[in-house]
Formats: C-alpha cells, structure tokens, sequence
C-alpha cells in the first residue's frame, strides 16, 4: 500500500506540475527493499512527508496508472569454464578483477537481495561494448552473454543513482538467519549486523545520490538500543533526519511492534532541527494517521517536537530521545551517571533453568539459604524479575548455587556474571516493562541475581534509599524513556541515568519515605502464602476481627484502601523531590496513578484497568475467600497451623510426628494420611468439604457460622462443595504459577477426586489413595446402587420414585465403569511402582511422574 500511495502521489504531483511521468524509470523489488528515481526537480522530495502532507490535495489524482520498470533480483552462477571461454572469445582487457569478482556476487541474490553492493556501478559502457562485439549470436556463448547481461543490469539498479528511496525493509535478527546470510552481513555490514532492517538502512543510504531524500518504516529500537549505537552515529554524524513519526506499540491491527516511520537527506546538516511526532499517549492504529495530521497542522498539540542531531550526541549512546527539553539533557554533564558512582550489573545466563531455577516453594525449605550465612545450602534466592512491581516483592525464585555453583559451571554453557557482588545488599529491577515506571526493588542480602532480574549496589555514600527513591521516581522513568523507549531496561540504560546531589533536607525526607514504600510493600507481599515470609492469612489477625466474617473482610479491606493511598501519597511526595531537582515542574506532575501503586491489596492494580469500584470490590471479596480456602487446605494438610505462624510441615516426607513436635495440642487436626476426597458428596467423614466446615467453626465460630458460610460462598458465586470439585485445583495452579504444591489424584471424567500434599508425599501414597479411597469410594457406590435397584423394583415404590431410581442407577454404572477403568489402567499399575520423587527434580519433573494419575495443568 505504501508504495503504491508513493507512485500515485508522484504520478500526480508530475502531473500537475507538467513533468514527464515517464521519468520515473526504475523500481527494484528484493528482499523488500524498494528504490524509486524521479525528476532531479522533485529530488527534495521524501515520498512519506509528500503522501502525508499532500493526500488531499492531490486525491483526485490517485490510483492513475503508473508503469515503472521493475527489476527482480535473480540468482545468476557461471559454470568457470563457459565464462572462461566466453571472456577470451570478447576479450580478457575488459574483464578487470572488479568485473570478474561483479559477475559472481549474484550467485545467492535471493538470499542477499539488494544488501549486494556491485564490485562496478557504472556498467552501461561494458554493456554497450559486449552488445556490439556480436558473441550473443554465436550459439556456443548464447546463454552466458544473457546471463553476462543479466549481472550488469542487475548491478544497473544497484548503483547509487536514486533521487528518492521508500522503504520497508525486512525485520530479522540474528536467530531468524540462515547461516550464510548471517556470515555475509557479518563481512559486509559489520556495524548493522544485529537485524536486516538496520543492514538495510544503511544500503539505502549508498543507493541514493548526495542530498537524495529516502523514507522508511522500521522497528524503532534503533532510536535507543545500544547494539544499534553505530547506525545512530551515522545518522546524526554524516545524515540528516528530516522527520520521524514514532507510533505507539499497538499501531497496528493485530500486532504490538515498535514501529517509527522517518526520512532522511542523505547529507548532513548540522543544524536542522527535524520535525517529530511521538503517538506513544494514543493508543489503537485508528488514531496514529490522524494524530500525525493533527500534529503537522498544529505543530503546538505537544506531541510534535524540534529537535536537531547535535542535542542527541549529549546524552550517553545519543538516542534519539528528540522529547527531551534542553534543561534536562543538560543534566546528563551537570549530574553523575549512576554507572560511574556504583555498580550496576546484568545478571546470571543459567544456559538451563529448568534444570538450576526452581520456585521457592517446589523444593525443601531447609534447603533453601533464606539468610546469607546458610552458605551450605542447596538453593539461595534469585532475582529472576517477575511482573511489575515496586520497592519490595518478587521474592518467588531460587536457584541451585551448591558449592558456589559448580554444577551451573560445569556446564560450560552458562555466563556467570560478576560473581562477587552475589549475596551482597543489592536494588534490582524487572528488565521487561509495560509500565510507566520501573518496577525496581530492594532485595537486601543474600540474593543472586538473573540476566531477566539485572541489579544495582549501594555504596557507603550511595545508599539504597538514594538509589531505590530515584530510580522508583518518574523522574528516573522519564530519563529511561529518552534512554531506551523499548520495553527492555538494560543495566546500560540505568547505568547512564544522571543522579544529581539532593539537599540535606530533600535527602532525609526521602530516606523516610522509601524505608516506609519498603515496609508497606513487604508486609503486603508476606500476606499471601506465595511468600516464603508468610506467617498467617490478614484475616485471622487479632487486630482485624469482627463478630462475622463480612465485618472483618469490611475492616481489612478499608485498611487496604487507607494503606493504597498512603503509598500513593508517599510517591508522589517523591516524584516531587526529583521533578524540583531536576527542574521540570512546568512540565512534569508528581501524580502516580491507582493502578501503579503495587500492592496486591489493591485491587486497581491486581485486576485489569478500568472497573467500576463496585466490580473492584467484587474481585478483591472473591480472592479474599479464594486465599481463606486456600490456607484452610494448607492447614488440613499440616503445611500450617491455626497455633503456630509460617510454615510448618514443607520438607519433602516430614509426617505427623514431624508436625506434633511442633504442634503438640493442635486446635485443628492435620490429616494423618495426607489424602482428602473431593466428591460431589459426603461420602466421607474426611472429605474436603466436611473438613472446611469445621476449619470455619473453629476460626470465627458457631454463633455466625451459617452466615460467615453464605458470605463466602456468595462471594465465590458457588458453595464450597462445587467449589472444591470444579474450581480449587484451577485457582491452585494459577496462584502457584502451575507448580502446584498440591496434586489432584483425579479420574478421567472427574468422578473420583483426591488431594495430597507433594512435601508429604511417600512412595505407598498412590496405594493409600487406591486402596483406602479409590476402592471405598467404589464399594459405596456399588451399595448405593442396590439400594435403588430394590427400589426400582418395590412394590411400595411410586412411579416418580422408580423412574429417579433407574436415572441414578445408570449414572452410578457409568461412574463404577470409570473407576474400575481408572483403578485397572493407571492407578493400580502407578501404586506398584512405588514412584520415588525429589523435590529439588521441581514439580514439572516429578508430577510427570504419574502421567494420568493426576489431573492435567502442570
């Protein structure tokens, strides 16, 4: 369509200006790079700003027919001794080194397509000599002298004679290569080899004349990243960019890519401030043209910018950060870069996490070195990134470091990188973010750190509060936009970043604030079980009882709301410290909206944008009970007890006398065998249902317990039986990210359910589960259905009463027929097996293990 717009536009602007639109002779079409010739006099001209400025005044011209030459690149290879035999037959004087080494470089033109640079540019004199020496009649050299023709003229539309180039070069890095192209942009383009489209902006730049216009449509990471660092100079240094448009990430229907359309002359102007529109605050591709528009009419719509190449070349890398105001890319001489004044670091490559990464609660506790002085430890804490979240969390991962991680080093695979500064005070940050903000962290002591989860550490002079209270600031975030605008956050990037010295009175303020944003965070993420802090659920707290369950809920989630708020206080109190030292308070609000304040108990964060408080509160009320149940279950297998906070039992095999010595009168019983039934029915004392009922007894009573049981199961929209039967085991996966540490023993169509607790698990638990439940559940059933075969067949029966009888009696076939399929085929043969497993294999190794046994999801 681009280029299509481009012709019709040319043709017309030819048209109405009384040019000869035959002058547009050539087009060539490879690897999607496309070159267009016109006029000397419309050579000014860059195809994009002419479509764009020029649409609807020459509308009425559009869509006229435009016949230019086409020249498709096509492979052309010599057999040596027919080109041998066809040079002495013209004469070896014209065929210099140039031209021999010319007629081999198209040997792979459908693999290197218009990135091929011709040893010889001006070929139209050798082909004017070879067409009058007559070899072309003589049939022996027939096909040789049109291929011989066929390389000129192919090297003809490769030279640098084009007024004009509009292009949308391919997209392809390094992995998407095959490995000759990779070895030729290796040798030929070694400054761009990191993907084609940079390859090919710098071809386009040699096929156009001096001061020739060319346009483009490319992934915008060029602008920022540091492997593109060389293309940018060349652009800044000895080009001119003339425009750039730099559209939002979901520009386009159906895909999100950084894309940024731009024209350049191919001279350079020191000086000239080209114009620039950033569509990032417009989202959907229905507003990128319009806004465009929009911003080219009214240049003071604040999203078109002036900006010339010499402002770029201040800041560290020149990116193309063209938003950027004079004050502030001052800052980056006036301040210390944050590289210069501490470490900052890319994390560890494992080379095979699934073997060396685990999440925490996959493996033994005791193994894990929760404190730096555990050096004899298996598993120590990993900063492997995460989802967005500030200043405290993402405390999910371990990695193996045994012996200081000899079995990560004798792979030979992994990149162990800066080894030294593992376990010491660090500030980390996810380096993938959708955010405005950077989701950077405090991690304290003791962690390792990740290629995914790169880190920064404090100093003597340059303590956490500085670092954490800048870098978690939108002052650090704007910066980081100028620096890298994509979504990856490199420690380049933050290394570059300028801290400025604060005032003594600024500086103590923002310590206080960030130990608060430390602590508030903290205590919001040891909440929930997934934290290896956890101690017990909000809603058991002293501090937040109340007669009924609703009441608590209405008491701890009007602390939430308290707590939401005094961080986003807090945040804006210090955006405004560093928007004020930095000198931007006409252009910058310290405001941090709901949704970026990273507690889970805020619901504007936990859920999807935009609800209404009303279905904020539903959300938040529903998981609320969801976690109740959960722990209820953590309680019911001994991994937690209503007397004792933390974990209790979660080394792999620890049994009942392992949880008395801990608990010796607990007020509610673990269960002995680590085996609970999910049914449809009470069809034992133990089941989970039967179990829950008396777990909600115990913790808010028997005076409201019929109303604390229709409020949760009101909020969770069924009650607790169905709940547990169609619902538990998803909202189980989903809260341990599919590493589940309760398994669901379940049969082919559900009818039998069992859980069991992975870190309690022996190798006669699948016995347990066939023989005392599997098989019992089944004897049951079979005594269920001759009861109603005797009322199917009694005379004192009714017909309602003989008809129900019969329905039942059939389901209850259908259900023994599964069981006995269930026990004869997978359970049975499972139990003799007597699977071992090893929790530090992680859950995805071990749960294999018992291939249909278990319920699908892992």
């Amino acid at each position: 369509h681009m280029l299509t717009y481009a012709f019709d536009l040319l043709y017309a602007i030819y048209e109405e200006e009384g040019y000869d639109a035959s002058r547009i002779p050539g087009l060539i079409l490879s690897n999607n790079l496309y070159g267009i010739e016109i006029d000397e006099r419309a050579g000014e001209l860059a195809a994009f700003a002419l479509f764009m400025k020029a649409r609807e005044k020459y509308r009425g011209f559009f869509r006229k027919p435009v016949q230019p030459n086409i020249c498709v690149l096509r492979n052309i290879e010599f057999p040596e001794n027919d080109l041998a035999a066809y040079m002495d037959a013209i004469g070896r004087d014209l065929f210099t080194a140039n031209l021999q080494t010319l007629l081999h470089q198209f040997r792979e033109a459908d693999n290197f397509g218009s990135l091929i640079r011709p040893a010889v540019t001006n070929v139209k004199d050798i082909r004017t000599i070879l067409k009058t020496r007559g070899v072309g009649s003589n049939m022996f050299y027939a096909n040789t002298h049109e291929k011989v023709l066929k390389a000129l003229e192919q090297a003809d539309y490769l030279s640098p004679e084009y007024h004009v180039v509009v292009t949308n070069p391919p997209y392809m890095g390094g992995k998407g290569m095959n490995g000759r192209l990779k070895v030729f942009l290796q040798e030929n383009y070694p400054d761009v080899k990191s993907d084609l489209f940079s390859a090919f902006i710098v071809r386009n730049l040699e096929l156009a004349v001096k001061g020739g216009q060319l346009g483009f449509m490319s992934p915008f990471v060029w602008m920022f990243i540091s492997s593109y660092e060389k293309l940018r100079s060349l652009l800044i240094n000895k080009k001119t960019i003339t425009s750039l448009v730099q559209l939002e990430y979901s520009g386009f229907d159906g895909a999100t890519v950084p894309i940024c359309t731009f024209t350049v002359e191919n001279t350079h102007h020191a000086d000239f401030k080209g114009g620039y529109v950033r569509l990032s605050d417009f989202r959907g591709p229905e507003k990128q043209g319009p806004k465009t528009l929009e911003a080219i009419n009214e240049p003071d719509c604040g999203w078109f910018y002036r900006a010339a190449a010499s402002d770029f070349k201040k800041i560290p890398g020149s990116p193309i950060a063209y938003w950027l105001n004079k004050g502030l890319i001052d800052k980056f001489s006036e301040g210390s870069l944050l590289g210069n004044l501490l470490a900052v670091r890319g994390g560890m490559t494992t080379a095979d996490n699934d073997r060396f990464v685990r999440l925490w609660h996959e493996v033994d506790i005791s193994s894990v070195a929760l404190e730096r002085p555990e050096k004899n430890r298996k598993w120590f804490p990993y900063n492997k990134g995460g989802g967005y979240r500030k200043w405290f969390g993402n405390r999910l991962w371990v990695v193996d470091w045994e012996c200081e991680g000899k079995a990560i080093k004798r792979t030979g695979r992994a990149s162990v990188r800066s080894e030294e500064l593992y376990l010491t005070e660090m500030v980390g940050w996810t380096d993938v973010t959708s955010y405005s903000q950077l989701g950077v962290r405090y991690y304290g002591t003791g962690f390792i750190f990740d290629a995914s989860g790169p880190a920064l550490f404090p100093n003597e002079k340059y303590g956490f509060q500085l670092i954490l209270g800048f870098l978690g600031s939108k002052m650090a975030s704007i910066i980081l936009q100028a620096l890298n605008a994509t979504l990856h956050v490199q420690a380049g990037n933050i290394s570059d970043l300028p801290l400025l010295e604060l005032p003594a009175h600024d500086q103590s303020t923002l310590d206080g604030n960030v130990l608060c944003f430390v602590k508030l965070e903290k205590e919001d993420w040891d909440s929930y079980e997934t934290s290896w802090d956890f101690t017990t659920l909000p809603l058991l707290h002293p501090e937040h009882r109340q007669p009924t369950l609703a009441a608590t809920f209405a008491a701890l989630r009007n602390q939430w709301r308290q707590t939401t708020l005094e961080m986003q206080r807090l945040e804006e109190k210090n955006n405004r410290i560093f928007i004020d030292a930095y000198g931007l308070q006409d252009e910058l609000t310290p405001d941090v909206p709901l949704e970026e304040i990273t507690l889970t108990c805020n619901p504007h964060y936990r859920y999807t944008a935009g609800k209404t408080e009303d279905e904020y509160d539903k959300l938040v009320l529903a998981d609320t009970m969801k976690d109740f149940i959960s722990y209820a279950v953590g309680c019911m297998f001994g991994r937690y007890s209503l007397d004792k906070l933390g974990l209790i039992l979660a080394n792999q095999g620890e049994t009942v006398e392992d949880y008395r010595k801990q608990i010796p009168r607990p007020s509610f019983e673990l269960d002995k065998d680590n085996v609970i039934p999910i049914l449809d029915q009470d069809w034992f004392m133990d089941d989970m249902a039967g179990r829950f009922y008396r777990f909600l007894r115990l913790t808010f009573g028997e005076t409201h317990y019929e109303e604390n049981l229709a409020f949760i199961e009101k909020a969770i929209g069924k009650d607790i039986r169905k709940y547990f039967l169609k619902d538990f085991y998803k909202d189980h996966l989903k809260r341990y990210k599919k590493r589940p540490i309760y398994w669901l023993f379940s049969s082919p169509k559900s009818s039998f359910n069992a859980l069991i607790y992975m870190h309690r698990y022996r190798p006669d638990t699948v016995s347990v589960v066939l023989n005392d439940y599997l098989r019992e559940f089944r004897t049951k059933l079979m005594a269920r259905r001759e009861h109603l075969e005797q009322i199917s067949i009694s005379a004192s029966a009714s017909s309602a009463e003989k008809t129900r009888a019969l329905k039942e009696i059939e389901k209850l076939k259908k259900t023994i027929d599964e069981l006995d399929n269930y026990e004869r085929d997978i359970l049975y043969p499972l139990a003799a097996q007597k699977v071992e497993i090893d929790l530090d294999d992680g859950v995805k190794v071990n749960y294999k293990k018992f291939g249909k046994a278990l319920k699908a999801g892992v």
